[in-house]
């Protein structure tokens, strides 16, 4: 039955003869952590789910809040005031019954990092703050654990792939962390709410790929800035 539901739900990329069979299987198989259940978070959780991600780790310590609504479109107003990892894992569940989804209502923290990254294949950053970005980084290196990085401001974005087959790390680009205070940040400068829906679909996309064992970005810095739809990949 596994297998009649597997073709019927996701038989038009299984079609592509760079996915077919094998590819799913790797898909089924794959572990994946995504950190932030936000901006970024939602689209990312919602294609690597409807794709077939065998087993999705979130881990979010916040709740929901209304002024997240317009971007984090897992949620609805009913679920104000609720732990994003377990309302994210309750929808996820119903988009596909077919995977295992872990919810961490938990901050990553020096302490957690290493026992709760340790357990899955590919990372994916969507968190929103450089203390957490750095710690996924360093615990990704120190594991050997393939690393997709994104970050979004107003109307621009970032993409890149770390810690891949030998590729190079957040460090090789951008050797210590931006005082916070010299930072800009969503809180204060806004973002559109289509902006992280951009490249949190990039980043899942990126993520199917590497499952797959498809190409993806090598030592590359994507920057789109969809207010003139600029796209750039500098080598890094």
């Amino acid at each position: 039955m596994s297998i009649i539901q597997d073709f019927l739900r996701y038989n038009r990329q299984m079609m592509m003869p760079e996915i077919g069979d094998s590819g799913q299987e790797k898909l089924k198989k794959a572990k994946v952590l995504v950190i932030g259940a936000g901006g970024l978070g939602c689209p990312i959780l919602q294609y690597i789910a409807t794709a077939g991600v065998g087993t999705i780790g979130i881990i979010d310590f916040d709740k929901i809040e209304l002024h997240n609504l317009h971007r984090q479109i897992l949620y609805t107003e009913r679920h104000v005031g609720q732990l994003k990892a377990i309302t994210a894992k309750s929808v996820l569940e119903i988009l596909n019954p077919l995977i295992h989804v872990v919810a961490f209502e938990e901050k990553l923290t020096v302490k957690n990092a290493v026992q709760i990254i340790q357990d899955f294949d590919v990372i994916v950053d969507g968190c929103d703050n450089f203390e957490t970005r750095y710690l996924v980084n360093d615990t990704c290196v120190t594991l050997g654990k393939s690393l997709i990085y994104g970050s979004i401001l107003k109307f621009e974005g970032q993409m890149a792939v770390f810690n891949h087959n030998g590729n190079k790390n957040l460090r090789d680009l951008f050797p210590e962390p931006p005082n916070p205070k010299d930072v800009p940040n969503c809180d204060l400068n806004g973002v559109l709410g289509t902006l992280p829906g951009i490249i949190g679909a990039m980043m899942a996309h990126e993520t199917l790929k590497l499952v797959m064992d498809l190409p993806t970005l090598e030592n590359e810095l994507v920057l789109f800035n969809t207010l003139d739809w600029s796209f750039k990949k500098l080598e890094f």
